[in-house]
């Protein structure tokens, strides 16, 4: 459990980017919703993005130097915070930081990709044809590993490419979180 200890937080990573864990999440998470599950999504970037776009008022609101800037309609609101204009701003926002903005009253299970150095139970996403090593040979919160071709290790491994055995593996943890 996190997000202040309210709802249960699972993390997908990966040893680098380009493996497959958004094309994973995007499968996942409607499979997961049919299931009657609410589901968020904390995605660590390990570069400048910006969700705003030139030339829209609230971009340009924001370039400013506006700490924060919410924009809302009747079909979303997003809130951008600059930390750069924030006395004693980190590089990065640790998880726990970002959970604490999420509304918990809205979700059932918040999914955290990236993150690999978080201690939170997590799902390695991994792909032979890669060749990379292993990060569940070293991170005891790996909980389990979704795979293109079996492994010579002992967690638990499930099929990359069977996204209702994944579903279906989420949903007996879950059950076992509460």
């Amino acid at each position: 459990m996190n997000a202040l200890n309210k709802i249960p937080v699972l993390g997908f990573c990966a040893h680098s980017s380009g493996i497959g864990k958004t094309t994973l999440l995007t499968q996942l998470i409607p499979a997961l919703i049919s299931k009657g599950l609410r589901i968020s999504v904390i995605k660590h970037a390990h570069h400048d993005f910006d969700i705003d776009h030139e030339g829209k008022d609230s971009y340009r609101l924001r370039q400013t130097g506006a700490v924060q800037m919410m924009i809302g309609s009747k079909k979303r609101w997003a809130l951008m915070t600059e930390l750069a204009h924030t006395p004693n701003h980190s590089n990065e926002p640790n998880l726990a930081h970002l959970l604490a903005q999420m509304d918990t009253n809205l979700t059932d299970l918040i999914l955290a990709e990236g993150f690999k150095h978080e201690a939170i139970p997590k799902i390695e996403v991994h792909r032979s044809a890669f060749g990379t090593p292993l990060l569940a040979t070293d991170d005891n919160n790996i909980i389990a590993i979704a795979t293109d071709s079996p492994l010579p290790i002992s967690i638990p491994q499930i099929d990359l490419n069977d996204i209702h055995a994944i579903a279906a593996f989420i949903n007996t943890w879950l059950k076992n979180e509460h």
